[in-house]
């Protein structure tokens, strides 16, 4: 939970600095939502930690603040591809964090934040759908997909943003997150 709370910060972060470093103002706006997005995570994360006693890492806070400020600091510098291609494998990864850690709360007896995480995790699933878009047609998309195992054919999760699970069975997703599987087919 603590490290997901910061971890928000950075992203929110790295969107900003991406955001700016657009020429699009479509393209910036759209970033910006996805940066309200995870503002929004990162309130709501802070409300479950907040209910069970968890207090915020002060490591974390200042770790993931330098993060999130180095790549939105890098998006001036690294072209348009490579910040929307990180920005989707980052987001892929984070699908599953929320439904494991709504599983990990199922498996104490707790199901009070099923909602929320769920839905957090169906949001960062629509963030990596959109940024899939984006890429799908990049020169570059070859060569990272196979190295970073992470495309526009590729997901480090098998969440369905088309039709997804209703909430009662969405723990079926992500199981083999966290054990080296990865690379499912979209």
């Amino acid at each position: 939970m603590q490290k997901a709370y910061s971890a928000e910060k950075a992203a929110a972060f790295a969107y900003i600095g991406h955001a700016g470093s657009l020429k699009s103002e479509v393209d910036e706006q759209a970033i910006h939502r996805i940066e309200r997005d995870e503002w929004d995570h990162r309130r709501n994360v802070l409300a479950i930690m907040n209910r069970w006693e968890i207090p915020v890492a002060r490591w974390y806070e200042l770790k993931y603040h330098v993060i999130g400020k180095i790549i939105g600091a890098s998006c001036y510098l690294i072209g348009r591809f490579m910040p929307y291609f990180f920005a989707g494998k980052l987001e892929s990864g984070n699908v599953c964090e929320y439904i494991v850690m709504m599983r990990y709360f199922n498996e104490l007896g707790i199901d009070d934040h099923d909602e929320v995480l769920y839905e957090m995790g169906l949001k960062e699933k629509e963030h990596e759908v959109y940024f899939q878009e984006i890429i799908k047609n990049a020169p570059w998309l070859p060569l990272f997909e196979r190295v970073f195992n992470w495309g526009a054919k590729t997901s480090l999760n098998d969440v369905e943003f088309e039709n997804p699970l209703p909430l009662k069975t969405a723990g079926k997703y992500c199981k083999g997150y966290g054990k080296g599987q990865a690379g499912y087919e979209n």
